[in-house]
C-alpha cells in the first residue's frame, strides 16, 4: 500500500459513508421491525415470513449489479470528468430495472406456491409464505429501480439524496406495518402491503431525480443498446456471485425449516440481524466503491490513490467489526425477546447468536475489501472467489446438518467457513494490487 499522501481525508470517507449508513440500514432495520410485528402473530406466521422473506430478498438481492455495477461504471466516468455519461449509466440501469422487475413479477406469481412448498413444510407455513410473497412481488420493480438510483448517485458521490428517498419510503412502511397487521387485522399479508407501499414511494423519488438530472445534463432518456450490453457484461459476474449467495441462504432456510417452526423462526431472527449488520458495515464499502472508482477513472496517479484508499477502508472495517462483535455479545439476552415471546424460539436462538457475534470482525474486513474490488470493477474475481467459498465452505455443512441432525449449529458453521474463505481470498487479492486498472471504463 502507498503512503498517507495518497489517502483521502477521513472526513471525505465519512461524508460518503455517513448518509449511506442509514440508507443501507433502513431496509434491514425495517425488516427487523417487521419481524417483531409479525412475531406477535405466533411461530407459524414468523416462519412463513422467514421462508417468503428469504425468497424475495434473494431474488431481488441477486440483481444487486443494478446498484454496485452502476456505481463502479458511473464513478469512473465521474472521476474522468464525464458527468453526463455517469448520469446516462443511471438511465440505462433504470431501464434494466424496470424490465427485469416486471419479468420477476409475472414469473413470481406463477411459481410462488411451488417455491414456498419446496422450502416450507407444504402445510400452514407454506400457506402463510405464499400469501405474503404474492403481494410482496408487486414491489419487485420498485426495489430494482431504487437499486439503480442508488447506484448512479453513489457513482457521482451523492449519498445525501438517497438517504432522504429511502427514509421516506421505509418511514411509510414502518407506520403502515403494525397498523395493517394488527390494527386492520390483515395478519401477515398486511406486512407485505406495507412493504409495497413504501417501495413505491422510494422508487418514485429516485425516478424524479433521474429525469431532472438527465434533462439538466442533456442526457437522453432512451435505451442505449451499447451501454446496456456493457452493463450486462459486468452483470454476468455479479449475478453469478449473487446466485452463490442465493443458493446458500435458500438452502439454509430449507434445512432450518425441516427442524420445525421454532428452529426456522430463531434462524430468521439472527439471520435478519446478520443482514442488518452486513449492510451497516457496507457503509464504508459504499464510500470505497465511489472513491476507488473515481480514483481509477482519473489520470492523476489513480492506481496509487486507489491502493491507499483500500488500506484506509480495510482498517475502518476492522474497527467497525470489532465494535459490532462487542455490542452484540453484550445484547445477547436483550435483543431476541424483542422479536418474539415464544419460549421455544428463544431457546433456539443462542446457538446461531454466538456464531453471529464471533464473525463480526471477519465481516468488517471482508465487506470493506469487497467495496474496494467492486469499485474497481473486479467482478470476475469476486464471482470466482464467492462461488468457491460457497461450494467449499457454506453448502456442505448446511446439507450435512440435515443428514446428521446438526440443526442450527451446522447451518451457522457453514456461514462461518464461508466468511473465512472469503477473508483469505479478498485479502490476498487486495495485497496483490492487480485489481487497480485505470481508465474511464474498465476493459
Amino acid at each position: 500500500m502507498t503512503g498517507a499522501p495518497d489517502q483521502v481525508p477521513a472526513r471525505e470517507v465519512l461524508r460518503l459513508a455517513a448518509p449511506a449508513l442509514p440508507v443501507l440500514a433502513a431496509e434491514p432495520l425495517y425488516l427487523l421491525v417487521d419481524t417483531a410485528v409479525v412475531g406477535r402473530l405466533g411461530a407459524v406466521s414468523l416462519a412463513g415470513l422467514a421462508v417468503a422473506g428469504v425468497v424475495f430478498a434473494q431474488v431481488t438481492g441477486q440483481l444487486i449489479f443494478l446498484s454496485y455495477g452502476t456505481t463502479s461504471r458511473a464513478a469512473r466516468l465521474h472521476g474522468a470528468g464525464r458527468h453526463g455519461d455517469a448520469v446516462g449509466e443511471g438511465v440505462q440501469a433504470t431501464w434494466l430495472a424496470v424490465g427485469i422487475g416486471l419479468l420477476l413479477l409475472g414469473v413470481g406469481q406463477l411459481v410462488a406456491r411451488p417455491v414456498t412448498e419446496a422450502l416450507g413444510d407444504g402445510g400452514v407455513i407454506a400457506d402463510e409464505a405464499t400469501a405474503w410473497l404474492r403481494v410482496a412481488l408487486w414491489g419487485a420493480p420498485m426495489v430494482l429501480v431504487t437499486l439503480a438510483g442508488n447506484g448512479w448517485m453513489r457513482g457521482v458521490q451523492d449519498t445525501a439524496r438517497p438517504l432522504r428517498y429511502v427514509l421516506a419510503g421505509n418511514g411509510l412502511s414502518l407506520v403502515l406495518c403494525p397498523a395493517l397487521v394488527h390494527g386492520a387485522g390483515l395478519g401477515l399479508v398486511g406486512s407485505a402491503i406495507a412493504n409495497v407501499a413504501g417501495q413505491t414511494v422510494g422508487a418514485t423519488l429516485f425516478l424524479v431525480a433521474l429525469v431532472r438530472a438527465a434533462r439538466a445534463g442533456g442526457v437522453s432518456m432512451r435505451p442505449a443498446p451499447a451501454v446496456l450490453r456493457a452493463q450486462l457484461a459486468l452483470a454476468r459476474d455479479l449475478l453469478a456471485r449473487s446466485l452463490a449467495f442465493q443458493a446458500c441462504f435458500l438452502s439454509a432456510a430449507a434445512v432450518a425449516t425441516r427442524f420445525g417452526a421454532a428452529t426456522v423462526a430463531a434462524h430468521q431472527i439472527v439471520l435478519q440481524l446478520w443482514f442488518f449488520q452486513a449492510l451497516v458495515l457496507d457503509a464504508v464499502a459504499i464510500a470505497a466503491q465511489s472513491l476507488v472508482g473515481a480514483a481509477l477513472g482519473s489520470p492523476d496517479r489513480g492506481a496509487e490513490r486507489a491502493r491507499a484508499i483500500a488500506g484506509q477502508v480495510t482498517r475502518y472495517g476492522i474497527v467497525l467489526g470489532i465494535g459490532f462483535g462487542v455490542l452484540f455479545a453484550a445484547l445477547a439476552g436483550v435483543l431476541p425477546p424483542l422479536f418474539t415471546p415464544d419460549p421455544a424460539v428463544l431457546a433456539a436462538v443462542p446457538v446461531p447468536w454466538w456464531f453471529f457475534t464471533a464473525m463480526q470482525p471477519i465481516a468488517g474486513v471482508v465487506f470493506a475489501i469487497d467495496g474496494v474490488l467492486l469499485g474497481a470493477g473486479d467482478a470476475a474475481f469476486l464471482r470466482t472467489s464467492t462461488l468457491a467459498a460457497a461450494v467449499i465452505g457454506f453448502l456442505p455443512p448446511i446439507w450435512a446438518s440435515l443428514a446428521f441432525g446438526w440443526g442450527l449449529a451446522g447451518i451457522w458453521s457453514g456461514l462461518a467457513m464461508f466468511m473465512v474463505i472469503r477473508l483469505v481470498a479478498v485479502g490476498l487479492r487486495a495485497r496483490g494490487g492487480h485489481w487497480a486498472v485505470t481508465g474511464a471504463v474498465r476493459s
